[in-house]
Protein backbone atom coordinates (compact mmCIF):
# COMPACT_ATOMS: atom_id res chain seq x y z
CA UNK A 1 0.00 0.00 0.00
CA UNK A 2 1.72 3.38 -1.33
CA UNK A 3 -0.17 6.17 1.47
CA UNK A 4 0.48 9.86 0.00
CA UNK A 5 -0.22 12.55 3.05
CA UNK A 6 2.31 11.99 6.58
CA UNK A 7 -0.47 13.68 8.75
CA UNK A 8 -2.74 12.45 11.33
CA UNK A 9 -4.76 10.25 9.03
CA UNK A 10 -1.70 9.12 6.62
CA UNK A 11 0.12 7.93 9.64
CA UNK A 12 -2.99 5.95 11.27
CA UNK A 13 -3.24 4.05 8.16
CA UNK A 14 0.12 3.18 8.06
CA UNK A 15 0.09 1.97 11.72
CA UNK A 16 -2.58 -0.02 10.83
CA UNK A 17 -1.73 -1.62 7.57
CA UNK A 18 1.82 -2.52 9.01
CA UNK A 19 0.33 -3.97 12.01
CA UNK A 20 -1.86 -5.78 10.31
CA UNK A 21 0.95 -7.24 7.91
CA UNK A 22 0.67 -5.38 4.88
CA UNK A 23 3.26 -4.08 3.01
CA UNK A 24 3.48 -0.41 3.73
CA UNK A 25 5.34 2.84 2.48
CA UNK A 26 4.37 6.33 3.22
CA UNK A 27 4.84 9.47 1.47
CA UNK A 28 5.03 12.96 3.30
CA UNK A 29 5.84 16.12 0.68
CA UNK A 30 7.17 18.20 3.60
CA UNK A 31 7.48 16.64 7.19
CA UNK A 32 4.97 14.26 9.31
CA UNK A 33 2.38 16.30 10.44
CA UNK A 34 3.46 19.84 9.07
CA UNK A 35 -0.13 21.01 7.99
CA UNK A 36 -3.15 20.76 9.68
CA UNK A 37 -1.85 17.55 12.61
CA UNK A 38 0.31 20.02 14.36
CA UNK A 39 -1.56 23.26 13.91
CA UNK A 40 -4.81 21.98 16.47
CA UNK A 41 -6.51 23.18 19.47
CA UNK A 42 -4.59 20.23 21.46
CA UNK A 43 -7.67 18.65 22.07
CA UNK A 44 -8.72 14.47 22.14
CA UNK A 45 -12.49 15.60 22.66
CA UNK A 46 -16.07 14.46 21.36
CA UNK A 47 -17.13 17.49 20.14
CA UNK A 48 -19.68 19.53 22.76
CA UNK A 49 -21.05 21.63 19.79
CA UNK A 50 -21.76 18.59 17.66
CA UNK A 51 -23.33 17.57 20.59
CA UNK A 52 -25.61 20.69 20.05
CA UNK A 53 -25.29 19.82 16.08
CA UNK A 54 -27.60 17.31 17.05
CA UNK A 55 -24.54 14.82 15.17
CA UNK A 56 -24.92 12.89 18.26
CA UNK A 57 -23.12 9.82 16.38
CA UNK A 58 -19.89 11.50 15.32
CA UNK A 59 -19.91 12.62 19.15
CA UNK A 60 -20.17 9.01 20.12
CA UNK A 61 -17.63 7.59 17.91
CA UNK A 62 -15.17 10.78 18.86
CA UNK A 63 -15.51 9.89 22.83
CA UNK A 64 -15.05 6.09 22.38
CA UNK A 65 -11.77 7.07 20.39
CA UNK A 66 -10.81 9.53 22.58
CA UNK A 67 -11.04 6.94 25.79
CA UNK A 68 -9.13 4.15 23.37
CA UNK A 69 -5.98 6.73 22.89
CA UNK A 70 -5.84 7.91 26.55
CA UNK A 71 -5.59 4.11 27.20
CA UNK A 72 -3.35 3.70 23.89
CA UNK A 73 -0.81 6.62 24.46
CA UNK A 74 -1.02 7.54 27.82
CA UNK A 75 2.23 9.66 28.06
CA UNK A 76 0.90 11.99 25.50
CA UNK A 77 -2.83 12.21 26.15
CA UNK A 78 -4.24 12.84 29.55
CA UNK A 79 -7.33 14.08 31.15
CA UNK A 80 -8.29 18.11 31.15
CA UNK A 81 -10.96 19.62 33.13
CA UNK A 82 -13.22 22.71 31.39
CA UNK A 83 -15.21 25.28 32.70
CA UNK A 84 -17.90 26.48 30.70
CA UNK A 85 -18.71 30.06 32.17
CA UNK A 86 -22.25 30.99 32.71
CA UNK A 87 -22.89 34.76 32.47
CA UNK A 88 -26.86 34.07 31.65
CA UNK A 89 -29.61 32.37 34.12
CA UNK A 90 -30.36 29.36 31.51
CA UNK A 91 -26.58 29.09 30.59
CA UNK A 92 -26.16 26.61 33.86
CA UNK A 93 -29.36 24.45 33.67
CA UNK A 94 -29.03 24.43 29.68
CA UNK A 95 -24.82 22.94 29.55
CA UNK A 96 -25.36 21.32 32.56
CA UNK A 97 -27.89 19.01 31.01
CA UNK A 98 -25.86 18.80 27.80
CA UNK A 99 -23.29 17.96 30.06
CA UNK A 100 -24.62 14.97 31.56
CA UNK A 101 -26.10 13.88 27.72
CA UNK A 102 -22.27 14.18 27.12
CA UNK A 103 -20.86 12.29 30.22
CA UNK A 104 -23.43 9.45 29.55
CA UNK A 105 -22.58 9.09 25.81
CA UNK A 106 -19.17 8.01 27.01
CA UNK A 107 -19.96 5.04 28.79
CA UNK A 108 -17.13 3.85 30.80
CA UNK A 109 -14.65 5.55 28.56
CA UNK A 110 -16.02 8.57 30.33
CA UNK A 111 -13.19 11.06 31.60
CA UNK A 112 -15.09 12.45 34.52
CA UNK A 113 -18.24 13.34 35.69
CA UNK A 114 -19.43 16.96 34.69
CA UNK A 115 -21.20 19.47 37.81
CA UNK A 116 -22.81 22.58 37.94
CA UNK A 117 -20.39 24.91 39.90
CA UNK A 118 -21.35 27.76 42.12
CA UNK A 119 -19.54 31.49 40.96
CA UNK A 120 -17.55 30.74 44.37
CA UNK A 121 -16.01 27.73 42.66
CA UNK A 122 -15.73 29.05 39.08
CA UNK A 123 -14.30 31.54 40.40
CA UNK A 124 -11.43 29.82 42.40
CA UNK A 125 -11.11 27.55 39.49
CA UNK A 126 -10.49 30.35 37.40
CA UNK A 127 -8.93 33.35 39.41
CA UNK A 128 -8.42 35.09 36.13
CA UNK A 129 -12.08 34.94 34.74
CA UNK A 130 -13.88 38.05 33.90
CA UNK A 131 -15.98 38.89 37.39
CA UNK A 132 -18.88 40.80 36.12
CA UNK A 133 -22.12 39.11 35.70
CA UNK A 134 -20.56 35.95 36.62
CA UNK A 135 -23.03 33.20 37.90
CA UNK A 136 -21.52 30.07 38.34
CA UNK A 137 -20.22 27.48 35.71
CA UNK A 138 -20.47 24.08 33.93
CA UNK A 139 -17.58 21.69 34.83
CA UNK A 140 -16.68 18.90 32.41
CA UNK A 141 -13.89 16.73 31.52
CA UNK A 142 -12.09 16.08 27.86
CA UNK A 143 -8.76 14.84 26.60
CA UNK A 144 -5.71 17.34 26.18
CA UNK A 145 -2.50 16.03 24.07
CA UNK A 146 0.26 16.91 22.00
CA UNK A 147 -0.63 16.73 18.57
CA UNK A 148 3.10 16.29 16.57
CA UNK A 149 4.30 14.35 19.37
CA UNK A 150 1.13 11.83 19.07
CA UNK A 151 2.33 12.17 14.83
CA UNK A 152 6.03 11.52 15.58
CA UNK A 153 5.05 8.34 17.80
CA UNK A 154 2.50 7.37 14.86
CA UNK A 155 5.56 7.35 12.53
CA UNK A 156 7.64 5.47 14.89
CA UNK A 157 4.37 2.73 15.53
CA UNK A 158 4.13 1.64 11.88
CA UNK A 159 8.24 1.61 11.38
CA UNK A 160 7.73 -0.71 14.40
CA UNK A 161 5.81 -2.86 12.32
CA UNK A 162 8.05 -2.87 9.13
CA UNK A 163 6.69 0.01 7.66
CA UNK A 164 8.40 2.61 5.60
CA UNK A 165 7.80 5.98 6.03
CA UNK A 166 10.13 8.93 4.43
CA UNK A 167 9.49 12.72 4.92
CA UNK A 168 10.24 15.22 2.37
CA UNK A 169 9.16 12.82 -0.61
CA UNK A 170 6.31 14.19 -2.86
CA UNK A 171 3.95 12.35 -4.74
CA UNK A 172 4.21 14.43 -8.41
CA UNK A 173 1.77 12.17 -10.18
CA UNK A 174 0.19 8.63 -10.55
CA UNK A 175 0.69 5.73 -12.84
CA UNK A 176 -1.47 3.25 -14.56
CA UNK A 177 -1.88 0.60 -16.59
CA UNK A 178 -5.19 -0.78 -18.09
CA UNK A 179 -6.68 2.76 -16.45
CA UNK A 180 -6.31 1.37 -13.47
CA UNK A 181 -3.33 3.03 -10.58
CA UNK A 182 -0.37 1.04 -10.20
CA UNK A 183 1.86 3.74 -8.75
CA UNK A 184 3.36 6.77 -8.07
CA UNK A 185 5.64 8.93 -9.98
CA UNK A 186 7.77 10.98 -6.60
CA UNK A 187 10.30 13.74 -6.14
CA UNK A 188 12.89 14.03 -3.26
CA UNK A 189 12.17 17.51 -1.76
CA UNK A 190 15.90 17.29 -0.47
CA UNK A 191 18.37 16.45 -3.35
CA UNK A 192 15.79 17.09 -6.31
CA UNK A 193 16.23 13.10 -7.57
CA UNK A 194 12.90 11.41 -9.56
CA UNK A 195 11.71 8.24 -9.12
CA UNK A 196 8.69 5.84 -10.01
CA UNK A 197 6.99 3.47 -7.37
CA UNK A 198 5.00 0.47 -7.79
CA UNK A 199 2.46 -0.05 -5.59
CA UNK A 200 -0.98 -2.62 -5.23
CA UNK A 201 -3.34 0.66 -4.23
CA UNK A 202 -2.66 4.09 -3.44
CA UNK A 203 -4.30 5.98 -0.76
CA UNK A 204 -4.98 9.55 -0.54
CA UNK A 205 -4.59 11.06 2.97
CA UNK A 206 -3.60 14.50 1.73
CA UNK A 207 -5.91 16.67 3.94
CA UNK A 208 -6.08 19.98 2.37
CA UNK A 209 -4.19 19.11 -0.29
CA UNK A 210 -6.65 15.79 -0.94
CA UNK A 211 -7.79 17.79 -4.52
CA UNK A 212 -4.15 18.13 -5.74
CA UNK A 213 -4.00 14.50 -5.69
CA UNK A 214 -7.88 13.59 -7.12
CA UNK A 215 -7.24 15.68 -10.04
CA UNK A 216 -4.01 13.99 -10.71
CA UNK A 217 -6.17 10.67 -11.08
CA UNK A 218 -8.62 12.66 -13.01
CA UNK A 219 -8.00 16.49 -14.28
CA UNK A 220 -11.39 17.41 -14.94
CA UNK A 221 -11.89 16.20 -10.98
CA UNK A 222 -14.62 18.50 -9.28
CA UNK A 223 -13.16 19.51 -6.23
CA UNK A 224 -14.35 18.13 -3.17
CA UNK A 225 -12.48 20.26 -0.25
CA UNK A 226 -13.75 23.68 1.13
CA UNK A 227 -10.55 24.40 3.50
CA UNK A 228 -11.02 26.65 6.68
CA UNK A 229 -8.40 28.24 8.48
CA UNK A 230 -8.16 28.46 12.32
CA UNK A 231 -5.87 30.49 14.45
CA UNK A 232 -4.29 30.12 17.72
CA UNK A 233 -2.84 32.38 19.92
CA UNK A 234 -0.27 31.20 22.89
CA UNK A 235 0.30 33.49 25.91
CA UNK A 236 2.03 32.86 29.65
CA UNK A 237 0.34 30.99 31.85
CA UNK A 238 -0.62 34.02 34.34
CA UNK A 239 -3.22 34.53 31.81
CA UNK A 240 -4.95 31.61 32.64
CA UNK A 241 -3.10 30.14 36.35
CA UNK A 242 -5.68 27.54 37.42
CA UNK A 243 -5.50 23.95 35.98
CA UNK A 244 -8.51 24.02 33.99
CA UNK A 245 -9.36 25.52 30.53
CA UNK A 246 -12.54 27.62 29.44
CA UNK A 247 -14.67 26.89 27.07
CA UNK A 248 -16.51 29.46 25.92
CA UNK A 249 -19.67 27.71 23.74
CA UNK A 250 -20.86 30.33 21.65
CA UNK A 251 -18.74 33.64 20.32
CA UNK A 252 -20.24 36.23 17.61
CA UNK A 253 -19.29 33.81 14.76
CA UNK A 254 -20.81 31.24 16.17
CA UNK A 255 -17.51 29.26 16.80
CA UNK A 256 -17.00 27.67 20.27
CA UNK A 257 -13.80 29.22 21.72
CA UNK A 258 -11.29 27.87 24.11
CA UNK A 259 -8.11 28.55 26.38
CA UNK A 260 -6.18 25.60 27.14
CA UNK A 261 -3.24 25.29 29.48
CA UNK A 262 -0.14 23.50 27.32
CA UNK A 263 3.40 23.18 28.12
CA UNK A 264 3.08 25.84 30.60
CA UNK A 265 1.18 28.25 28.23
CA UNK A 266 -2.11 28.82 27.42
CA UNK A 267 -3.53 28.27 23.91
CA UNK A 268 -6.52 30.23 22.48
CA UNK A 269 -8.40 30.22 19.83
CA UNK A 270 -10.35 29.35 17.45
CA UNK A 271 -11.34 30.82 14.19
CA UNK A 272 -13.38 29.72 11.60
CA UNK A 273 -12.19 31.68 8.08
CA UNK A 274 -13.13 29.98 4.14
CA UNK A 275 -9.82 30.49 2.09
CA UNK A 276 -9.46 30.06 -1.29
CA UNK A 277 -5.94 27.42 -1.48
CA UNK A 278 -4.45 25.23 0.67
CA UNK A 279 -0.78 26.70 1.44
CA UNK A 280 1.50 24.42 3.27
CA UNK A 281 2.61 27.13 5.52
CA UNK A 282 -1.11 29.16 6.45
CA UNK A 283 -0.65 32.35 7.84
CA UNK A 284 -2.74 34.30 10.67
CA UNK A 285 -5.14 37.73 9.17
CA UNK A 286 -5.67 40.46 10.89
CA UNK A 287 -8.97 40.47 11.53
CA UNK A 288 -8.17 36.13 13.23
CA UNK A 289 -5.79 38.10 15.64
CA UNK A 290 -8.41 40.79 16.80
CA UNK A 291 -11.19 38.11 16.93
CA UNK A 292 -9.64 36.13 19.09
CA UNK A 293 -7.95 39.16 21.14
CA UNK A 294 -10.95 40.55 21.71
CA UNK A 295 -12.68 37.60 23.27
CA UNK A 296 -10.00 36.62 25.35
CA UNK A 297 -10.24 40.26 27.19
CA UNK A 298 -13.83 39.67 27.18
CA UNK A 299 -13.48 36.47 29.38
CA UNK A 300 -9.65 36.73 30.67
CA UNK A 301 -9.38 40.04 33.74
CA UNK A 302 -5.71 40.19 32.31
CA UNK A 303 -6.69 41.64 29.13
CA UNK A 304 -4.02 40.20 27.00
CA UNK A 305 -2.72 42.74 24.16
CA UNK A 306 -0.48 41.42 21.35
CA UNK A 307 2.36 42.60 22.98
CA UNK A 308 1.76 39.54 25.51
CA UNK A 309 1.05 36.89 22.34
CA UNK A 310 4.17 35.00 22.25
CA UNK A 311 3.04 33.28 19.18
CA UNK A 312 0.47 32.99 16.73
CA UNK A 313 -0.15 29.77 14.50
CA UNK A 314 -2.58 28.91 12.02
CA UNK A 315 -3.79 25.65 10.83
CA UNK A 316 -6.65 24.41 8.04
CA UNK A 317 -9.19 22.08 8.38
CA UNK A 318 -9.84 19.99 5.08
CA UNK A 319 -13.76 20.05 5.64
CA UNK A 320 -15.57 18.27 2.92
CA UNK A 321 -17.67 20.37 0.84
CA UNK A 322 -21.39 19.83 1.18
CA UNK A 323 -24.41 21.57 -0.49
CA UNK A 324 -26.30 24.28 0.20
CA UNK A 325 -23.61 25.11 3.07
CA UNK A 326 -23.19 28.47 4.05
CA UNK A 327 -20.28 28.95 6.29
CA UNK A 328 -17.40 26.34 7.01
CA UNK A 329 -18.73 26.35 10.61
CA UNK A 330 -21.90 24.64 9.92
CA UNK A 331 -19.81 21.99 7.77
CA UNK A 332 -19.45 18.18 8.70
CA UNK A 333 -16.59 17.47 10.70
CA UNK A 334 -17.50 13.56 9.32
CA UNK A 335 -14.65 11.74 7.54
CA UNK A 336 -14.89 10.88 3.19
CA UNK A 337 -14.25 8.06 1.96
CA UNK A 338 -13.70 7.69 -1.94
CA UNK A 339 -12.76 5.18 -4.02
CA UNK A 340 -12.43 6.12 -7.90
CA UNK A 341 -12.72 4.05 -10.74
CA UNK A 342 -9.45 3.73 -11.11
CA UNK A 343 -8.65 2.68 -7.94
CA UNK A 344 -7.59 5.96 -5.88
CA UNK A 345 -8.62 5.66 -2.15
CA UNK A 346 -9.47 8.91 -0.46
CA UNK A 347 -10.18 9.53 3.17
CA UNK A 348 -10.49 12.83 4.37
CA UNK A 349 -12.38 15.54 6.43
CA UNK A 350 -12.94 13.99 10.05
CA UNK A 351 -10.41 15.17 12.81
CA UNK A 352 -7.33 14.12 15.36
CA UNK A 353 -9.53 12.56 17.81
CA UNK A 354 -11.10 10.16 15.18
CA UNK A 355 -7.93 9.15 13.33
CA UNK A 356 -7.86 5.87 14.11
CA UNK A 357 -10.98 4.84 13.04
CA UNK A 358 -11.00 6.60 9.75
CA UNK A 359 -7.32 4.76 9.31
CA UNK A 360 -9.36 0.94 9.77
CA UNK A 361 -12.30 2.03 7.34
CA UNK A 362 -9.74 3.12 4.68
CA UNK A 363 -7.45 -0.21 5.26
CA UNK A 364 -10.36 -2.61 4.83
CA UNK A 365 -11.35 -0.85 1.58
CA UNK A 366 -8.16 -0.66 0.41
CA UNK A 367 -7.08 -4.21 0.90
CA UNK A 368 -10.46 -4.89 -1.24
CA UNK A 369 -9.14 -2.65 -4.20
CA UNK A 370 -5.59 -4.24 -3.68
CA UNK A 371 -6.82 -7.63 -3.96
CA UNK A 372 -5.27 -8.53 -0.19
CA UNK A 373 -6.29 -11.22 2.15
CA UNK A 374 -8.35 -9.68 4.30
CA UNK A 375 -7.08 -9.29 8.00
CA UNK A 376 -8.17 -7.77 11.16
CA UNK A 377 -7.80 -4.58 12.26
CA UNK A 378 -5.78 -4.63 15.88
CA UNK A 379 -5.14 -1.18 16.53
CA UNK A 380 -8.00 -0.54 19.24
CA UNK A 381 -6.00 -1.94 21.76
CA UNK A 382 -2.71 -1.11 20.02
CA UNK A 383 0.09 0.23 22.12
CA UNK A 384 1.54 3.67 20.79
CA UNK A 385 5.31 4.09 20.70
CA UNK A 386 6.38 5.61 23.73
CA UNK A 387 4.17 4.34 25.93
CA UNK A 388 4.06 4.24 29.72
CA UNK A 389 1.38 3.63 31.73
CA UNK A 390 2.18 5.92 34.76
CA UNK A 391 3.84 9.46 33.57
CA UNK A 392 4.72 11.87 36.00
CA UNK A 393 4.09 14.79 33.98
CA UNK A 394 6.34 17.21 36.25
CA UNK A 395 9.33 14.87 34.63
CA UNK A 396 10.98 17.47 31.83
CA UNK A 397 11.04 14.77 28.95
CA UNK A 398 7.57 12.63 30.09
CA UNK A 399 6.01 13.50 26.81
CA UNK A 400 8.93 10.83 25.29
CA UNK A 401 7.20 8.10 27.41
CA UNK A 402 9.45 5.43 27.45
CA UNK A 403 12.06 6.99 25.33
CA UNK A 404 12.98 9.28 28.44
CA UNK A 405 15.18 6.48 29.39
CA UNK A 406 17.15 6.50 26.41
CA UNK A 407 17.52 10.56 26.02
CA UNK A 408 18.76 10.30 29.70
CA UNK A 409 21.52 8.28 28.73
CA UNK A 410 22.50 10.40 26.01
CA UNK A 411 23.10 13.24 28.68
CA UNK A 412 24.81 10.67 30.73
CA UNK A 413 27.06 9.87 27.81
CA UNK A 414 27.66 13.76 27.06
CA UNK A 415 26.42 15.65 30.68
CA UNK A 416 26.71 19.06 28.09
CA UNK A 417 23.29 17.84 26.11
CA UNK A 418 21.38 17.84 29.96
CA UNK A 419 21.35 21.80 29.10
CA UNK A 420 18.35 23.86 28.51
CA UNK A 421 18.01 25.52 25.12
CA UNK A 422 16.78 28.55 25.94
CA UNK A 423 15.55 30.06 29.93
CA UNK A 424 12.15 30.43 28.72
CA UNK A 425 11.47 26.95 26.79
CA UNK A 426 11.46 24.09 29.07
CA UNK A 427 13.48 21.77 26.29
CA UNK A 428 16.91 20.38 26.37
CA UNK A 429 19.91 20.03 23.74
CA UNK A 430 19.61 16.25 24.31
CA UNK A 431 16.07 16.25 22.92
CA UNK A 432 17.88 17.80 19.46
CA UNK A 433 20.09 14.87 19.01
CA UNK A 434 17.71 12.53 19.83
CA UNK A 435 15.26 14.40 17.44
CA UNK A 436 18.17 13.78 14.57
CA UNK A 437 18.95 10.14 15.31
CA UNK A 438 15.58 8.71 16.11
CA UNK A 439 13.14 11.28 14.81
CA UNK A 440 13.66 11.48 10.88
CA UNK A 441 14.35 15.32 11.65
CA UNK A 442 15.55 17.16 8.72
CA UNK A 443 15.39 20.69 8.97
CA UNK A 444 15.42 23.50 12.13
CA UNK A 445 11.95 23.89 11.57
CA UNK A 446 11.56 19.93 12.33
CA UNK A 447 12.95 20.21 15.27
CA UNK A 448 11.21 23.31 17.15
CA UNK A 449 8.14 23.11 15.47
CA UNK A 450 7.51 19.62 15.87
CA UNK A 451 9.77 17.24 17.89
CA UNK A 452 9.81 19.95 20.33
CA UNK A 453 7.04 22.79 20.40
CA UNK A 454 9.52 26.04 21.15
CA UNK A 455 7.96 27.50 17.63
CA UNK A 456 4.32 27.40 19.10
CA UNK A 457 5.31 28.53 22.52
CA UNK A 458 7.68 31.11 22.27
CA UNK A 459 8.77 32.06 18.31
CA UNK A 460 11.09 34.92 19.67
CA UNK A 461 12.78 32.20 22.02
CA UNK A 462 12.98 29.90 19.13
CA UNK A 463 14.41 31.90 16.64
CA UNK A 464 17.08 32.77 19.69
CA UNK A 465 18.41 29.13 19.72
CA UNK A 466 18.25 27.92 15.98
CA UNK A 467 21.90 28.74 15.27
CA UNK A 468 22.80 26.82 18.36
CA UNK A 469 20.08 24.16 16.81
CA UNK A 470 21.59 24.43 13.51
CA UNK A 471 25.03 23.75 15.32
CA UNK A 472 24.25 20.54 16.96
CA UNK A 473 21.96 19.25 14.06
CA UNK A 474 24.94 19.48 11.68
CA UNK A 475 27.95 18.05 13.95
CA UNK A 476 24.83 14.60 14.12
CA UNK A 477 24.39 14.62 10.84
CA UNK A 478 27.38 16.10 9.22
CA UNK A 479 26.31 19.24 7.62
CA UNK A 480 28.08 22.08 6.54
CA UNK A 481 28.78 25.48 7.83
CA UNK A 482 26.63 26.53 4.74
CA UNK A 483 23.95 24.54 5.30
CA UNK A 484 23.58 25.88 9.37
CA UNK A 485 23.62 29.04 7.75
CA UNK A 486 20.74 28.09 5.11
CA UNK A 487 18.56 26.35 7.70
CA UNK A 488 19.30 29.07 10.08
CA UNK A 489 17.81 31.86 7.58
CA UNK A 490 15.16 29.77 6.71
CA UNK A 491 13.66 29.77 9.84
CA UNK A 492 14.05 32.77 10.99
CA UNK A 493 11.68 34.16 7.74
CA UNK A 494 9.38 30.92 8.79
CA UNK A 495 9.36 32.49 12.36
CA UNK A 496 8.81 36.03 11.44
CA UNK A 497 4.82 34.94 10.80
CA UNK A 498 4.14 33.57 14.42
CA UNK A 499 5.56 36.87 16.12
CA UNK A 500 3.13 39.70 16.65
CA UNK A 501 4.82 43.18 16.40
Amino acid sequence: MIIAGGGATGLGVAVDAATRGYSVLLLEQSDFAKGTSSRSTKLVHGGVRYLQQGNVSLVLEALRERGLLLQNAPHLVRNQSFIVPNYDWWEGPFYGVGMKVYDMLAGKLGFGKSKVLSLEKTMEALPTIEPGGLRGGVIYHDGQFDDSRLAINLAQTAADNGGILINYMKVTGLMKSNDMIDGVKVKDMLSGEEHSINGRVVINATGAFTDTLLRMDDKNAESIISPSQGIHLVLDKHFLPGDSAIMVPHTDDGRVLFAVPWHGKVVVGTTDTPVDKPELEPIALEEEIEFVLKHATQYLTGNPTRKDVRSVFAGLRPLVKAEGASDTASLSRDHTLIISLTGLVTITGGKWTTYRKMAQDVVDQASTVAGLNRRDCITETLRIHGWLKSVNTDEPLHYYGSDRLAINKLIDERPELGQPLHERLPYLKAEVVWAVRNEMAMTIEDVLSRRVRALLLDARASVEIAPEVAGLMAQEAGFDAAWQQQQVKEFTDLAAAYILS
